[in-house]
């Protein structure tokens, strides 16, 4: 027997639980990659993807060609990187956190806290701050007005876009994010904290030296997938939040898809927008990937 069907009937019970998940990935993730070829067409939905002509690169031209471009390009970069940069911290800070609380009732209730936002749809998340952000009855205009300043117009103010973005962002994953973490600590071996005490150790030292580099593989791995979604910003929130007096700021590539593609009917032109913008991203998984590889030793592969 080779060892391929030796890992099969050893593990045929995980195989399949692994089924369902392998026959939604074709369905819904590799079957529509078929659809992509229309990029590539002048896509017609009365003569279908097949019948409809091939043009080539024109749509990339195009879209390369736009002033749109670098625009867009700029805002996807600056926004996923910022949210990047900003949201990676606070799990890690978050799980070191809960890991050193010794009051259980506490420990629980600011789990519950923590988690909270991640049951809400964006929808809600983004109704939240649209409310909160009110000129008239918002609670951080009236705060701001309590202390005497102007309300002020947030949402139409393109210098407060990014931020209330990122802001949102690390709200909102921050504690869904920290229960990896907490597993990842859960993983190491508590000898290696008896030890510490014994040599006298603070608790400080002990997660300098104990705790960060044992999340280390974990910070690594979520790095990479952080990085390689860096370009792909959700729309959801960024088209639930921003209007025509903060384009210049928050329109990004998937929103631009969606008027392009949706609303104005122009499919092949957005399928090669979101098909350029999905080989960014994987490009900058791959390099992520390889750095996190040469530098650290561990990758996704």
């Amino acid at each position: 027997m080779s060892a391929t069907a030796k890992h099969l009937a050893r593990d045929k019970q995980l195989f399949v639980l692994f089924i369902p998940c392998l026959i939604f990935y074709a369905m819904f993730r590799y079957g529509p990659l078929y659809g992509l070829i229309i990029a590539f067409k002048d896509y017609n939905v009365f003569t279908g993807i097949l019948d409809s002509p091939w043009v080539g690169f024109k749509h990339f031209e195009r879209f390369f060609a736009s002033p749109d471009f670098f625009v867009l390009f700029r805002n996807t970069l600056l926004l996923g990187l910022l949210t990047m940069i900003c949201a990676f911290p606070f799990p890690i800070l978050l799980a070191v956190m809960l890991n050193e609380v010794r009051l259980s009732w506490f420990k629980r209730t600011i789990q519950t806290a923590s988690y909270l936002p991640t049951f809400l749809s964006v929808v809600i998340i983004s109704s939240m701050i649209i409310d909160f952000l009110s000129p008239n009855n918002g609670l951080i205009n009236r705060v701001i007005q309590v202390f005497g300043f102007q309300a002020k117009y947030f949402l139409i103010d393109p210098d407060w876009f990014r931020p209330i973005y990122v802001m949102s962002e690390i709200w909102s994953t921050t504690g869904y994010e920290a229960i990896i973490y907490l597993a990842a600590i859960s993983g190491i071996s508590p000898t290696l904290y008896e030890a510490a005490k014994v040599d006298g150790a603070s608790r400080m030292r002990m997660i300098r030296h104990i705790t960060l580099p044992g999340l280390l593989p974990t910070m690594l791995i979520i790095l990479i997938l952080k990085t390689g979604s860096v370009i792909r910003v959700g729309y959801e929130k960024v088209l639930l939040l921003y209007n025509s007096m903060t384009y210049e700021v928050a329109d990004v590539f998937s929103t631009y898809v969606y008027r392009k593609g949706l609303l104005e009917s122009n499919y092949s032109f957005g399928a090669a927008v979101g098909m350029f913008e999905a080989v960014v991203a994987m490009t900058l998984l791959l390099a992520a990937n390889y750095a996190s590889k040469r530098l650290g030793g561990n990758g996704i592969w």
